[in-house]
C-alpha cells in the first residue's frame, strides 16, 4: 500500500478552449483552465459563491481528445493529480504555479448543450436587438454560366 495519495476530482467548467501544442519530440500536450463553484453561507447568513481557477494539463491521446472535443462552457470531470513548477521570474523572485495533470477525463451536461455551445461558437456575433442584413436576391443574369 501506498505511504501517500496525491488525487484530485474535479468537476467544473472550461474558461476557454483547450490550447493543444507539441513537444519537440511530437508529444501532444493540451492545456486549459476549468472552473468550480462553492456556494455557502457567510457569518451573516447570506449565500455566497466562490470561484476556483484551475490549470489543467492533458497529455499525449487524452490531450488530443481534449482538443478536439472541450470548448468553453463544457463541463467536464477531470482525474489526475496536482503538480507544482518552479521558476525565478525577471526580478529574481522565486514563482510556484499549482497545475492539475489530467489522467482521465468525461465530458457531462446534455448533448443538447453541446450542440448549442457548437452553434453559439459557429454562429456570428450579432448584437441581441440588430436584424442582419437580408441576403440579395438572386436573379438569372447573376448567374455566369
Amino acid at each position: 500500500m501506498s505511504s501517500s495519495v496525491n488525487k484530485v476530482i474535479l468537476i467544473g467548467r472550461l474558461g476557454k478552449d483547450p490550447e493543444l501544442k507539441y513537444t519537440p519530440s511530437g508529444a501532444p500536450v493540451a492545456k486549459f483552465s476549468l472552473a468550480t463553484d462553492e456556494v455557502f453561507k457567510d457569518q451573516s447568513g447570506e449565500q455566497q459563491k466562490r470561484t476556483e481557477w484551475h490549470t489543467i494539463v492533458a497529455w499525449r491521446r487524452l490531450a488530443e481528445i481534449c482538443g478536439e472535443y472541450l470548448t468553453k462552457g463544457k463541463q467536464i470531470y477531470i482525474e489526475g493529480s496536482i503538480r507544482s513548477r518552479q521558476w525565478e521570474d525577471q526580478s529574481g523572485n522565486k514563482r510556484t504555479a499549482y497545475e492539475i495533470v489530467a489522467r482521465d477525463m468525461r465530458m457531462l451536461g446534455s448533448k443538447a448543450e453541446s450542440e448549442r455551445l457548437a452553434q453559439e461558437r459557429a454562429a456570428p456575433a450579432h448584437p441581441p436587438d440588430v436584424e442582419p442584413a437580408p441576403e440579395p436576391e438572386i436573379t438569372d443574369q447573376d448567374i455566369p454560366f
